[in-house]
């Protein structure tokens, strides 16, 4: 089957230049976070995370009074700024979109101070960002489970924060957890310590980051390396951990095939989290750690395009990121795009193109459903002010904007000419974020000049 096509006009129902973000209370114009430390402490028995986070930020404009944070279901205790106790209201509640926390900052600041503001703070059982499960719901059924899942914006369930892909941010976090679990998170751990019946696990992510990555999870969890990789393993409990090593053996080699196409892996690890059955996506692209439903473990390794997926998501997405998520199909499609040029480099076109001709399936029965209830859902840059943006997920953004992609690249005339595009969007925009208008004139400039060298 040949690949589809589509028309290069596009309904534009948002502004494709603004990066108005109608998602987030933050005023991160005004003073931006750069850094986020983490204190946790998990606690099974009331299903909450109790601890502090303190954000290293920057000031943008002269005279700023206040940082302000989303937050949503958190139980806030007291503020600090640089070390000085700080007062705070909370304000707007909004049922998808939390409150905004306002954090007053002393006078006199100036564009590129730096501040740090902490907030001691817990979660709550109904946080949506966060999943306790119940021994009964895991696959040893020996020990609870818990995970995080922050994708669109519900890291601020998780923790005080911008709460837009605008920003991006490193982190660290001293997670300390009792019962002889283990925590992992989208990171890097750099140390492990037990005492007195508790482990502390410590974690660093030197990549900024938008909120929606910061992941952890913690469970009865152990790994295994994948296929003689220095750089991937699979998480999981003991009881499915050797199936899932089998089944994604075949990581390094995909991970490799995406670098020639894309650049440089920046992440340091890539390794999988095989989560209980419970986890609501097929995979979620957390930086260093994918999570992953245990509903890939086919047995003969056919469901690794998922894996694949997420892989690319560490160039498309989680490298160069939408700034709102109106521009969600710079995330998703640019990596249906990648994948499937990933998969024809290693199993062949017709394999790619298959893919597509389902994805075009997908697509459809996905503007048929949103036909009558919510029209505005199925145009590629939505309008989401106020709106949660879970009530426009669907295939739109990811097999639209592949297709958009795909009538580009016949566009510019040829597979090779796009793929070196690609790396060269990349490397453009990489740790930023972006908008649908920034990647249109990237791509006019950089076609119009090659045009005129030829």
């Amino acid at each position: 089957p040949s690949l589809p096509r589509c028309s290069m006009s596009v309904p534009a129902a948002d502004d494709p230049t603004s990066r108005a973000d109608g998602t987030s209370r933050a005023n991160f114009d005004d003073v931006r976070i750069t850094h986020t430390a983490l204190t946790w402490s998990v606690d099974f028995a009331r299903q909450v995370i109790s601890g502090s986070v303190t954000h290293t930020a920057r000031v943008s404009k002269n005279g700023v009074r206040s940082l302000v944070l989303d937050a949503r279901s958190l139980v806030l205790g007291k503020a600090f700024v640089d070390g000085a106790a700080a007062e705070y209201i909370v304000s707007g509640e909004h049922e998808a979109l939390g409150v905004g926390l306002s954090i007053a900052l002393p006078p006199g600041l100036r564009a590129g101070n730096d501040i740090k503001v902490r907030v001691e703070y817990e979660t709550t059982p109904e946080g949506a960002a966060l999943q306790w499960l119940t021994k009964e719901m895991t696959a040893g059924k020996k020990h609870p489970y818990l995970f995080t899942q922050c994708q669109a914006i519900h890291a601020r369930s998780l923790l005080p924060c911008q709460d837009s892909p605008a920003v991006k941010a490193t982190y660290s976090a001293k997670v300390t957890v009792s019962g002889g679990l283990v925590a992992v998170m989208s990171a890097v751990m750099t140390k492990q310590r037990q005492s007195f019946g508790s482990s502390l696990f410590e974690f660093e992510q030197k990549v900024a980051v938008p909120s929606y990555l910061i992941a952890l999870a913690v469970g009865n969890l152990t790994s295994r390396p994948l296929g003689g990789s220095t750089r991937c393993a699979v998480w999981s409990e003991p009881e499915m951990v050797e199936a899932g090593a089998y089944e994604f053996a075949e990581t390094e080699t995909s991970l490799q095939t995406a670098e020639k196409l894309l650049g440089p892996y920046v992440w340091g690890r890539y390794d999988i989290l095989l989560l209980p059955p419970s986890f609501p996506y097929g995979g979620m692209e957390n930086p260093c750690m994918t999570f992953v439903t245990p509903t890939l473990l086919a047995g003969d390794r056919s469901l690794a395009d998922v894996v694949i997926h997420e892989q690319i998501h560490s160039w498309c997405g989680n490298l160069v990121t939408s700034a709102t998520w109106s521009h969600f199909w710079l995330n998703e499609g640019f990596t249906m795009y990648c994948q499937r040029r990933v998969v024809a480099r290693l199993r062949g076109e017709e394999s790619a193109e298959l893919d597509a001709s389902l994805g075009q399936q997908h697509l459809d029965d996905a503007v048929a459903g949103y036909a009558d209830s919510a029209p505005e859902f199925t145009q590629l840059c939505p309008v989401l002010k106020d709106r949660d943006p879970d009530d426009a997920f669907s295939s739109i953004p990811y097999e639209k904007g592949f297709n958009l992609l795909y009538y580009l690249m016949t566009v510019v005339g040829s597979k090779a000419a796009f793929d070196e595009f690609l790396r060269a969007y990349i490397d453009n925009f990489a740790h930023k974020s972006i908008t649908s208008d920034d990647f249109k004139q990237f791509f006019l400039g950089y076609f119009a000049s090659r045009s005129t060298k030829g």
